[in-house]
């Protein structure tokens, strides 16, 4: 199958089926997280705050403060037994198809408070698992094509994708679980960068080969989807290059300079398989020469020229994010409908897309405007809004009608997995990307990059509803092709990407725990 055909796949399957003739072997299935053995560690303290509020920050983080970070980021918040199925489970303040976690942490801190170096954070022990010693500031700049001043940062983040955590169950169709699940995360972890008083900037394009070469990763087994430095000024320096000053590199000179390190760890499986296809497709996605970028342009996009619904003005929600965390919660068979005023849901939608904007190395210098997913919704029984399929203007914070009328049944006829009663839902958001999937412009990385930032809407949208009262639950399992003509999005040249039903529910049957002192 051509990569081309592959990516289609992904989305013309809302089944997930993946390969024929898969079977799950839940006996063989690993572990929620990797377990380094034998090599140093740096506990981090447990003693986490329980409310978190955007800070200002001046002076370098402790390692206490950074551990605090990780743990909101990603650390495991929460222990569940469902009274339904005799499963415990463990979870952390992010969603993740299928409760599988297939992310890891990595970090290289520059702080005087731990020994410098490059470190794993060990989610289930709440630690650092140092894998190098030393500063790593020039192979880590030029692997980064020498856009980021490192020297102003106390650290760098890496987050990655273990292959076969989710593809144990999801066979190919975790290829684009993968992206979307590390661009939630990513979402998590810039909302408690703020939090922390920590500036951040999101690298998408780097040389893959030598960031894991850096870190002792395989690719066939685990690869880099993103790099984040922090700092504790108000910006991080971006360095444009564009006179031709910056020296670039490939990939294979910078791992010459650095011995190869292969540490042991354990994840359970016994018999772990390499699925070619996300093989190939790792593969074709990896860089190992940075050319230069052009800075995305917006696309101009025609008008429904059907009504525009204004909603009211509202002032940005003012979320306490560890507490709003703690309450979010992904429903399925629980949702109860009820009447959603038009306030409530131009929070919604304002919260979300105002708090998407961030700085990465697509936009250069500045913040990044959501150009390049957007929301869509179809509404039902939304005080001062008529039922009807709607695109969100963000700019103009008004609704364009694509089409009017009740669409639940529609929509519940295109799901594959009917998980979720869409009747008792009076918001069901649909996040959009441009139907390419930003190929043309960065070859088979723009689609695990459109991926990242469908998850990192997706994220602020969770956030937001859980602090307006209400859940939302991320579903794959809808038929993109029927979503895509409800709102015509052809004309537009985008295609929906992840769907999300958005409304008051009832206590799931379950018993659960916090994992925090």
């Amino acid at each position: 199958m051509s990569l081309e055909s592959f990516i289609r796949q992904l989305h013309a399957d809302g089944n997930g089926g993946g390969l024929p003739g898969w079977e799950v072997d839940w006996d063989d299935a690993p572990l929620a997280y990797k377990l380094y053995r034998g090599l140093p560690t740096l506990p981090l303290s447990s003693d986490i705050p329980m409310a978190l509020e955007a800070a200002e920050m001046h002076a370098r983080p402790s390692l206490k403060d950074i551990g605090h970070f990780l743990w909101y980021v990603y650390g495991l918040t929460q222990v569940s037994d469902s009274l339904a199925v005799p499963i415990r489970t463990y979870r952390r303040f992010v969603p993740s198809g299928g409760g599988l976690y297939p992310n890891e942490l990595y970090v290289y801190l520059r702080t005087e408070s731990g020994t410098p170096g490059l470190y794993h954070y060990d989610a289930a022990h709440h630690r650092l698992v140092m894998l190098r010693e030393g500063d790593y500031d020039s192979y880590l700049a030029r692997a980064l094509g020498n856009r980021c001043d490192l020297s102003s940062c106390f650290g760098v983040v890496f987050v990655s994708a273990m292959v076969w955590k989710n593809a144990f169950k999801y066979n190919t169709f975790s290829y684009r679980l993968q992206g979307l699940d590390s661009g939630v995360l990513l979402g998590q972890l810039l909302e408690a960068a703020k939090r922390f008083g920590y500036a951040s900037r999101v690298h998408f394009r780097f040389l893959d080969r030598a960031v894991g070469h850096l870190l002792g990763l395989s690719g066939p087994e685990e690869n880099v989807y993103a790099i984040i430095p922090l700092s504790v000024q108000r910006v991080i320096a971006w360095l444009d290059g564009a006179d031709g000053t910056q020296k670039q590199v490939a990939a294979d000179e910078l791992c010459r300079e650095l011995p190869a390190i292969q540490h042991d760890y354990y994840v359970r499986s016994k018999s772990v398989k390499e699925v070619p296809g996300l093989t190939q497709m790792n593969e074709a996605s990896a860089l190992n020469t940075l050319l230069p970028f052009h800075r995305f342009e917006p696309a101009n996009r025609e008008e429904s020229g059907l009504q525009t619904v204004y909603l009211p003005p509202v002032k940005r929600l003012s979320i306490d994010l560890a507490a709003t965390s703690r309450v979010r919660h992904s429903p399925e068979s629980e949702f109860v409908l009820s009447r959603i005023t038009g306030q409530q849901l131009a929070a919604l939608l304002q919260e979300a897309t105002a708090s998407f904007t961030y700085r990465n190395d697509l936009d250069g210098v500045g913040e990044s405007p959501a150009l390049r997913v957007a929301l869509y919704g179809c509404f039902y029984n939304v005080e001062g809004i008529p039922d009807g399929a709607y695109r969100y203007d963000a700019a103009a914070h008004a609704l364009r009608r694509e089409l009017p009328g009740d669409h639940r049944l529609r929509l519940q006829e295109g799901m594959t997995l009917h998980n979720v009663n869409l009747f008792q839902v009076p918001i069901c958001l649909h996040i959009a990307g441009d139907d390419d999937h930003l190929i043309p412009q960065l070859g088979y990385r723009g689609y695990r990059i459109q991926q990242m930032e469908a998850g990192m809407l997706l994220q602020r949208l969770l956030l937001a509803a859980s602090a307006l009262g209400m859940g939302g639950r991320p579903l794959l399992g809808f038929q993109a092709g029927s979503c895509d003509e409800l709102y015509k999005m052809s004309v537009q040249g985008r295609t929906s990407l992840v769907q999300i039903p958005v409304g008051r529910y009832l206590p799931r049957p379950r018993l659960e725990g916090g994992l925090h002192s």
